[in-house]
C-alpha cells in the first residue's frame, strides 16, 4: 500500500461508497465470527470425543486378608455423564480433587455388584484416582470360600452407551477368568 495506507485505498471509487463501506464491514464481520465459531466446534469435539466406550475392571483375591481388590478403569468424561444423568442432569466434573465420591460410590453401588445364591456381597469403596483422561475407582469386597455359584454384575455406563463394553479380569488362586459385560450381558457367573 506504500505510505499512504488507506488513504491510497480511497482513492478507489468504490471504497468512497459508504454502502460498499458498510458490506465490507459486514461481511468481515461474518467471516470473523463463522470463523470463532468454527475454531470452538473443532476444539469442543476433539477434546471431549473419543469413538469407543469401555471400562476395564481387574479384580483379584487376597488371600492373606480375604478379600477381593477391586479396581476400575473409566473414562472420566463418560462417568462425568453418567452420573450427571443419575443425579437430574447436574453438571458433574471428576477429579482428585472434587467432593463427589458419595456420587461415583451410589452410582458403582448401583451398577456393581457380587452376589452368591444366599447373600449379596458387602462393597467397601475406598475411593477414586484421576489419571489422564480416565478415572480409577478403588473397591474392596470381603470374600471366604469359592467364587462357584457367584454371580458379578457390571452394568456401568450401559444406561449412557449402548455401545458400552466392561471388560473384567478376574484372579482368585491362580485361575484368571476374563469376561465382557454389555447390554444384554450384564451378568456373568464366575
Amino acid at each position: 500500500m506504500g505510505e499512504g495506507g488507506k488513504g491510497e485505498l480511497m482513492r478507489w471509487p468504490f471504497f468512497r461508497d459508504r454502502r460498499f463501506s458498510k458490506i465490507l464491514k459486514a461481511g468481515l464481520l461474518s467471516i470473523l465470527h463463522f470463523s470463532v465459531l468454527l475454531s470452538s466446534l473443532i476444539l469442543f469435539s476433539a477434546s471431549s470425543v473419543h469413538e469407543y466406550h469401555v471400562s476395564v475392571t481387574q479384580m483379584q483375591y487376597n488371600a492373606s486378608q480375604q478379600l477381593f481388590e477391586i479396581s476400575i478403569r473409566i473414562f472420566t468424561d463418560d462417568l462425568e455423564k453418567a452420573i450427571s444423568q443419575d443425579n437430574g442432569m447436574r453438571r458433574f466434573l471428576i477429579n482428585d480433587k472434587d467432593q463427589n465420591n458419595p456420587f461415583v460410590e451410589r452410582y458403582i453401588r448401583r451398577n456393581f455388584s457380587l452376589s452368591g445364591t444366599q447373600k449379596k456381597a458387602e462393597i467397601k469403596y475406598l475411593g477414586k484416582e484421576q489419571e489422564a483422561d480416565a478415572t480409577w475407582i478403588y473397591l474392596e469386597i470381603p470374600f471366604k470360600g469359592s467364587t462357584e455359584n457367584w454371580k458379578l454384575q457390571n452394568s456401568i455406563l450401559m444406561e449412557t452407551f449402548e455401545d458400552q463394553v466392561n471388560m473384567f479380569n478376574l484372579k482368585f488362586a491362580s485361575d484368571t477368568k476374563t469376561f465382557l459385560f454389555k447390554k444384554g450381558k450384564t451378568t456373568q457367573i464366575l
